[in-house]
């Protein structure tokens, strides 16, 4: 079983449900962009040399809180899309092979980052019947 870490950005502001309420869909478009082109940028540069072997990925993703705020997971999950699809995107994965994930808060110091770490489970303990 390999495993892989990749440390990303925290999620902007800007790209959390509750603030994009009653806004343009073009308005974000371009911060979502941005997320996804960085993400696959450092994803690239800390992902040379490991090779997936296919199947499914359990997937564990650690949001560094950047402040005591409380938040909900799924807006932090909604919040990082851009940046786990350009994540997925540069390790050449279908995000539907991240089965199950797993997410996790803790607090941090500011600017907050995203740690997601991947690992093989293709061993079928993971699929409901």
């Amino acid at each position: 079983m390999s495993a892989l870490t990749i440390h990303l950005d925290f999620p902007s502001p800007d790209l959390f449900p509750n603030r994009t309420k009653g806004r343009h869909w073009g308005a974000l478009h371009q911060k979502k962009k941005d997320a996804r082109e960085l993400a696959f940028f450092l994803t690239e540069q800390q992902s040379r040399g490991w090779v997936p072997s296919g199947g499914t990925f359990e997937m564990t993703v650690v949001f560094q809180m950047p402040d005591r705020r409380k938040r909900d997971t799924d807006n932090l999950l909604a919040a990082a899309k851009s940046a786990l699809d350009g994540m997925a995107q540069a390790l050449e994965i279908d995000d539907f092979q991240f089965q199950p994930v797993k997410v996790y808060r803790k607090f941090g110091q500011r600017p907050g980052a995203m740690v997601v770490t991947i690992e093989d489970s293709d061993n079928g303990q993971d699929r409901p019947e």
